[in-house]
């Protein structure tokens, strides 16, 4: 066994702090900045290694006992050994790193979070249980700390053997309308070109349309995968097979944030999902465009806008500004502001390079990848937007993943 001295420099995206041995970067997991460690080096690449901890030989003052007996085994939190306020500070500054990397001078990063346990209204299980970490292993858990009550109250009536094969999506949280405040969702199916609406006890074939075109296809939904929301006074469903945030105390508060002092004719809403913020922006403008290219969520957008002045684009971004954009522009006058909530890979670059050259006044823009974040933020300022507020949205605590919203304005 090859041991050796390394000292954690910084947390970098992922959770593995970052240390140098013989001036190469190693990365090692539930490590703690400014703890100095005896590791051995697990994988080895041209450029850095990666360790594992054999011996504390430093602790950090903020090191603490995990509290989930699984911590370590399963392959979701990396950071109960780090108590939560610290916890927090790390990932601001895995998030402002990122915009200084980009050259940014990000202002004071505000924090939007909750509470750091029984937060998680959404878990997967494959085969009745978690997949281990880095392993196809399966861990037959009881109960998740992190996880709301009601998940709990799930996993602790129903022992791993009695729930279902495969993989399955459980939503619950006290918001949730269905039946015990939970919806356990199956695999998803396939989707097909015409749009498919199971209705009570039957299968109808029905359309959903805008207001005025229909830019979308389809989409396979089944009654039996619909979730249903409570959130800041309004009712939203989605499928809960499908995307839609898991930490529903801090969504509502980045709702609140998000469409904080905005207000106008028309607004436009860029990746929309299935019409979460859109939800809240109509009750401030005279008509939101939404625009989202997964025909699930949009179908879902369209019952959720349902008598609000509206839009729905059924394709991506991308074609949106190359197709649509220049005309709802021409006939009905410019945006008064922008909401963008892009996947991890961030804005295509003909979404941002249109987004930048819009002199839209107000733009905010909501990410869950803080390098692509910084990215997009680099050009909305050089087309001379100014950043005017930061915030690390904390939805995930115990875990290193950041998501962060950004305030875009110009004169």
């Amino acid at each position: 066994m090859n041991i050796q001295l390394l000292k954690a420099e910084k947390m970098v995206a992922g959770g593995d702090c970052m240390g140098k041995i013989g001036g190469k970067n190693v990365f090692v997991p539930y490590a703690i900045p400014g703890e100095t460690y005896e590791v051995e080096i697990t994988k080895s690449f041209r450029d850095y290694d990666k360790a594992r901890i054999t011996a504390i030989k430093e602790k950090s003052q903020h090191r603490v006992e995990p509290f989930c007996k699984y911590y370590g085994i399963c392959g979701g939190c990396s950071m109960q050994h780090i108590d939560a306020e610290f916890q927090t500070e790390l990932r601001k500054s895995i998030l402002r790193e990122a915009f200084s990397r980009e050259k940014i001078e990000a202002p004071e990063i505000g924090i939007i979070g909750g509470s750091d346990r029984g937060y998680r209204a959404r878990i997967q299980l494959t085969d009745g249980g978690f997949n281990a970490r880095e392993s196809n292993e399966i861990i037959a858990i009881d109960s998740c700390p992190i996880a709301t009550p009601e998940i709990n109250a799930y996993l602790s009536a129903t022992k791993a053997p009695e729930r279902p094969r495969g993989r399955i999506q459980i939503f619950g949280d006290s918001r949730v309308a269905n039946e015990g405040g939970i919806l356990i969702a199956g695999e998803p199916e396939r989707t097909s070109g015409e749009i498919k609406i199971s209705g009570a006890g039957e299968r109808r074939k029905s359309k959903v349309r805008a207001k005025k075109n229909v830019h979308f296809k389809g989409t396979m939904q089944s009654p039996a995968n619909i979730c249903t929301v409570n959130l800041c006074g309004k009712t939203i469903s989605f499928d809960a097979r499908g995307f839609f945030q898991s930490n529903l105390g801090v969504l509502e508060k980045a709702v609140g944030k998000v469409t904080e002092n905005m207000g106008g004719n028309a607004v436009l809403d860029l990746y929309s999902g299935c019409g979460t913020f859109s939800m809240f922006l109509a009750d401030r403008f005279g008509k939101t465009t939404l625009v989202e290219h997964n025909r699930d969520a949009i179908v879902y957008a369209e019952q959720n806008m349902r008598g609000k002045a509206h839009e729905s684009y059924g394709q991506s971004c991308e074609k949106f500004v190359a197709q649509n954009a220049a005309g709802i522009i021409a006939r009905e006058g410019a945006f008064d502001a922008a909401v963008v909530d892009p996947p991890r890979q961030g804005m295509e670059s003909a979404v941002s390079d249109w987004l930048a050259r819009s002199g839209i006044g107000q733009i905010r823009s909501v990410s869950c990848n803080a390098s692509t974040h910084a990215r997009d933020a680099k050009k909305l300022i050089d087309a001379g937007y100014t950043l005017e507020k930061l915030f690390l949205l904390d939805f995930y605590p115990q875990t290193a993943h950041t998501e962060s919203l950004a305030f875009f304005g110009k004169l």
